[in-house]
Formats: C-alpha cells, sequence, structure tokens
C-alpha cells in the first residue's frame, strides 16, 4: 500500500512559468548553468546550482553554496515570485515531447515506504552524491527537485486525472527544452481525497529516475526524526516531493556506449573475436537496434548489426537479461578489458537523445568505436526492482526530464 498525499506547494506565479522553472541540476556542468541562466535572475538554477552565483573556482560542496542556495530561494518566495498554495493540492503534470504526452501527478511521497520497499529501487547511490543533496534539503528546510515515480496504471487514476484536466484551465502552459509542459492544480478536496485513497490500493511505486534525491530526501526526514524525539509521523520531513506516472505513459530512450581504444585489437581481428557470440553483419547505412538482443556498432565508419546468439541470452537473470549486462559480459569486459564501466575512462556513456549522429561524432574526434543500444523497457525496470536486484550503470535514459522549480516542498514552516 503505498502512501502518496497533497501538500501547499510554494510555486511560480503565472508570470513567472516559463522563468522559474530549469532543468534538474545533474544534468549540465556549471559552466553550461551559467550560459542558461543568462539575464534570467529568476532560473531555479540559482536554487539547485547556487555556486553559479559564487566566484569561479568556488567548491561546490563549500557551505556558501548551500547557504547561497537557501538565500535565493527565501528571495524567489519573499518577492512572490514562487507563491504558495493555501490548501493541500494534487498538481496534474502533463509533458509533450515529439507528440508524445505523459500525464502523472505531484505530491508528496513518504520516506517509510522507501525504508520499507514500497518504493522500489534499482540503481545504487553514491555516497558523495547522497551528502551534497542531504546538504542541500536540509539548508533550504525543501525538496526543489521532484523524484521521478512510476507505477502499474489504475484506471481509476487514469480518469480522474483526465477528467479533470479536461474540465480545468491550466495554471501554466509554456515550452522548455522544446517539451511542452502543462500543470492543472487539483484543489477539491473530495478530489484529492479519492486520489489519495486509489494510491493506497497502489502496492508499490518504483523510482523511475532520481536515485540520489530520494534517498537524500529520506535521509534528511530520519535526521529530522532524531532531533524530534516526539515526532507524530505527521510532519511534512516524513514526506518527500515526487511526481508519480503511470507505467504505460513512460518510454526509455536507449543509452549508448562509446569506446577510445580496441585495446590493442586491429579491426578484423576485433569482430572476428566477437563472432563466437553474436552474428555480426555488415550494413549499408546506419543501424539502430529495433528488437532486444541486438546492437548498432560504429567502426571506421562503417555500421554493422550483432545479434545475440541464443547460448549467450538462454536462462539468464533479469539483470543478465538486459542488453547492456550482455554488451558488458560478452564485450567489453573480456574484449576489450573494461571491467568497470562507472570509473573506466576508456568508456563514455550517451542518452539517446542525442542520436546515431552523437556516436558519429565522437568516433570520428575521441573515440574509436561505438554500441547503438535497444533501450531498457519499464517491465525490465520493474522485473529487476521487484526481484531486488540491481540494474548496471547507466542502463535507463528517461526523457523528458522533471523539471525543477515547478513545484517546492518545504520541510517545516
Amino acid at each position: 500500500m503505498a502512501v502518496f498525499r497533497s501538500f501547499r506547494a510554494f510555486r511560480p506565479s503565472a508570470d513567472k512559468q516559463a522563468l522559474i522553472p530549469a532543468l534538474p541540476y545533474d544534468v549540465m556542468n556549471g559552466d553550461e548553468a551559467r550560459e542558461m541562466v543568462r539575464d534570467n535572475p529568476f532560473s531555479f538554477l540559482h536554487v539547485d546550482k547556487a555556486e553559479i552565483d559564487l566566484p569561479l573556482g568556488t567548491d561546490i560542496y563549500d557551505d556558501a553554496v548551500y547557504e547561497k542556495a537557501r538565500e535565493n530561494l527565501l528571495n524567489l518566495e519573499n518577492t512572490g515570485a514562487l507563491v504558495q498554495d493555501k490548501v493541500n493540492c494534487f498538481y496534474i503534470y502533463r509533458q509533450v515531447m515529439n507528440g508524445r504526452a505523459q500525464m502523472g501527478i505531484a505530491g508528496c511521497a513518504s520516506i517509510d515506504d522507501y525504508m520499507n520497499n514500497v518504493i522500489k529501487k534499482h540503481e545504487h547511490t553514491l555516497a558523495k552524491k547522497e551528502v551534497d543533496r542531504i546538504r542541500h534539503v536540509d539548508t533550504c528546510n525543501a525538496n526543489t527537485g521532484p523524484i521521478f515515480l512510476t507505477y502499474r496504471k489504475n484506471n481509476r487514476i487514469n480518469d480522474i486525472v483526465n477528467d479533470w484536466a479536461d474540465g480545468h484551465e491550466p495554471v501554466y502552459n509554456f515550452t522548455a527544452d522544446n517539451v511542452l509542459q502543462t500543470v492543472w492544480v487539483v484543489d477539491d478536496g473530495a478530489v484529492v481525497s479519492e486520489l489519495s485513497r486509489l494510491f493506497e490500493s497502489v502496492p508499490s511505486m518504483y523510482i523511475a529516475d532520481g536515485h540520489h534525491r530520494c534517498a537524500s530526501a529520506v535521509r534528511v526526514g530520519q535526521m529530522r526524526r532524531e532531533a524530534k524525539a516526539d515526532y507524530t509521523g505527521e510532519e511534512e520531513f516524513n514526506f518527500f516531493l515526487a511526481v508519480a506516472f503511470p507505467d504505460d505513459q513512460l518510454e526509455i530512450m536507449d543509452y549508448n556506449r562509446v569506446v577510445r581504444d580496441l585495446n590493442g585489437l586491429s579491426v578484423d581481428k576485433f569482430i572476428e573475436s566477437l563472432s563466437d557470440s553474436f552474428v555480426v553483419t555488415k550494413q549499408s547505412g546506419r543501424f539502430k537496434p529495433q528488437k532486444k538482443h541486438t546492437f548498432g556498432m560504429l567502426i571506421k565508419n562503417q555500421w554493422y548489426s550483432l545479434e545475440a546468439r541464443d547460448k549467450i541470452i538462454n536462462n539468464l537473470d533479469p539483470v543478465k537479461r538486459l542488453d547492456v549486462s550482455i554488451l558488458q559480459d560478452n564485450v567489453l569486459a573480456p574484449i576489450l578489458n573494461i571491467t568497470n564501466p562507472k570509473n573506466d575512462e576508456r568508456i563514455d556513456f550517451i542518452g539517446g537523445i542525442r542520436g546515431l549522429g552523437e556516436l558519429e561524432k565522437r568516433t570520428g574526434t575521441d573515440m574509436e568505436l561505438a554500441f547503438a543500444m535497444y533501450p531498457t523497457t519499464v517491465d525490465d525496470l520493474m522485473a529487476i526492482a521487484d526481484a531486488g536486484l540491481i540494474m548496471p550503470p547507466k542502463s535507463t535514459w528517461f526523457e523528458p526530464k522533471l523539471l525543477s522549480g515547478l513545484f517546492i516542498h518545504h520541510l517545516s514552516d
């Protein structure tokens, strides 16, 4: 049974709806963020990447960065650029990208559900990244970026969301990052209560994206509990900001690989070494995989298709059946000697949003080899999380990204 409840969000005033929301803090570096906020003092990057407002060279983990984030957030609130709803609400959040729509509900999930595995994970987190967001959330006293959750679709929840959107005017409707962003405020107490009850029938929710932000939000909640021995469980710090989408509306894009060298092999020898595990076929042009267990490979301006032979895909567990695992276990590790892709500088990862052209660009500059992947599916993600297993690094790339700054959840008044 999942807990998903309404809250009083701070959110942009209508005239700032296209100025405040920003992409998540971890999809760009500091230099890119500075360029993105040029001439826009309202951008939420001033909160989520506050180092951009400090002298160049400032350590991004310096206390001053977190204090600046808090100062910038309070300034947006105190000047009326962010306004708070007077009653607890849910928020319908629709994104349309390349003609495909996904419509979720912004609300607050329970830190207990995370700890009890009602909210399921599929990814390990890095301690350093967790500590950064713990300090950010704790200093700002707020969840500033939503966790991207999914759940197996519920027809009644879908009906309520669609009926509300059809019958009410949105409060926001703007385009950012080539994605149409639309928000409706659900402020009817009866509808809010019904949605909360319906989520109680959802057996599990799954983190699609935002494992570090989620773990950090939970840890701050635990810290607040430790500091308040008489906590009731109803305080806002027991909950964290999330947007929950039904699973059938989500799309995971390919997460491709580029490799710097062939580990001392000639091209012919490398291709020969693949033939025991894959059927290798030269292609006349670009090759983008259209089914599981097939791969595109680019080397010396020549595209090939690789199709995994039955002997390496039969009787595998949910993790080993993933194409990212098949490539790692049969090519990257044994042939190219890339045994720890998370830390090996000879490999890089490219989100499918950049297209095959980016693979061609990289193999024409700093890399020698590229692999185009078939995307991991939402069913794969859920099966692995249900089994209590962990996906390999860089298995999923979700688009579109949820914007930060549309909804802010304070942990206390």
